[in-house]
């Protein structure tokens, strides 16, 4: 008796879906995560060149007095004040994730004492795009995609390998059911 009322559990937790992982804070319980992105890690640029010349100045004093511990004392001193230095734009460029899942596209932004939250609905897509311009986004492989929604448009600039972000964007949508040959045409025209 004992043995058939444990086939019917098991059957029934069989049933059940497997409840999904949570990836974000505000995930929804029947929401799934479809693609994820950063931008490119040069938006951290500036955060690099205060850290080098932070450094660079951290190593004077052995060039007033040549010794090994001013000059290692001054190096150490330096790679701490870099890493302060650098720490806020890591910070910003880390915690700013772009997510799709299967109901909405998420911008997260969060610096150090600031958090931007921009939610949109799949529904409310109408296109996406990208840009590549210039010598520099080229040789490096970053761009600007867009993404234009009937509220306006949601311009992400830094993004590395914009045309393949681009393109599992789309195709995700696609995946979905959403394609914008099939969004209600809204007339615009007065009917007399």
């Amino acid at each position: 008796m004992s043995e058939k009322q444990n086939d019917t559990d098991d059957n029934a937790q069989a049933d059940k879906p497997a409840p999904i992982a949570k990836h974000f804070k505000e995930q929804f319980d029947d929401e799934e995560v479809k693609l994820v992105f950063r931008k490119h890690p040069l938006v951290m640029r500036k955060g690099l060149i205060l850290a080098s010349v932070v450094l660079l100045i951290s190593v004077i004093p052995a060039l007033i007095k040549p010794q090994y511990n001013y000059f290692f004392g001054g190096l150490g001193i330096g790679f701490l004040a870099a890493a302060v230095v650098m720490f806020p734009f890591w910070v910003k460029w880390h915690f700013s994730v772009y997510i799709m899942t299967n109901q909405r596209f998420i911008q997260q932004t969060r610096s150090l004492l600031q958090v931007n939250v921009v939610d949109i609905s799949l529904e409310q897509i109408q296109m996406i795009n990208y840009q590549v311009v210039g010598l520099e986004e080229t040789l490096l492989g970053f761009g600007t995609i867009i993404v234009q929604t009937y509220a306006g448009d949601l311009v992400i600039h830094d993004v590395h390998h914009p045309a393949k972000i681009q393109k599992a964007m789309i195709h995700n949508l696609r995946e979905l059911g959403i394609h914008p040959s099939q969004r209600p045409f809204v007339n615009t025209r007065n009917n007399e």
